[in-house]
């Protein structure tokens, strides 16, 4: 007789488990369709829109524009491309290595770093590199570099923008010989 309290245990331990689970699979089911009416919905009203990857290759703008404040308009373009230069980018992150990166965004052409000091001084620097062209010239590269009490001198952005270019150029050399 001592072996029907255990199996009564066993069976409301059991039930207690198939009730949770009925529940969980209700609450999951109502949650699950509070958005799925409208995408059963045939809204024929609605244009079907493809979306490609990229509708303006060339980068190029419409001929319609007029003023600077078009270019945030947006209308007709999915997404904005820029292009960068591969070799500036790559010419920046190895120029700049000793400063910590905080921020990478390689489609925008935007390189930020966090506050390191370059090899040999003690003056702590921070850089935010804009790669904004996809050739590879000086107007294509803007550098704004930062010390603790204030903006780094010309010279010293001078200086950086010179050796990322430089690199640059090596970097796009030593591609041509391969």
């Amino acid at each position: 007789m001592t072996v029907i309290p255990y199996l009564n245990d066993y069976l409301e331990i059991k039930l207690q488990k198939t009730l949770s689970l009925f529940c969980s699979l209700i609450s999951l089911a109502l949650l699950g369709g509070c958005g799925l009416g409208t995408l059963l919905e045939n809204n024929s009203e609605a244009p079907i829109e493809t979306s490609e990857f990229n509708k303006n290759p060339n980068n190029s703008l419409p001929e319609t524009q007029t003023s600077i404040f078009d270019l945030f308009d947006g209308e007709g373009e999915s997404e904005s491309v820029l292009k960068v230069n591969r070799y500036i980018w790559k010419a920046s992150l190895e120029v700049l290595n000793f400063l910590p990166l905080e921020a990478v965004d390689p489609f925008s052409g935007i390189i930020k770093t966090g506050w390191g000091s370059a090899p040999g001084t003690d003056t702590q620097y921070q850089a935010t590199i804009y790669i904004q062209d996809p050739s590879l010239d000086a107007r294509s590269l803007k550098v704004t570099l930062m010390k603790k009490n204030g903006v780094a001198s010309s010279k010293t952005v001078e200086i950086i923008e010179k050796a990322i270019l430089s690199r640059a150029i090596q970097l796009r050399l030593n591609d041509e010989k391969l």
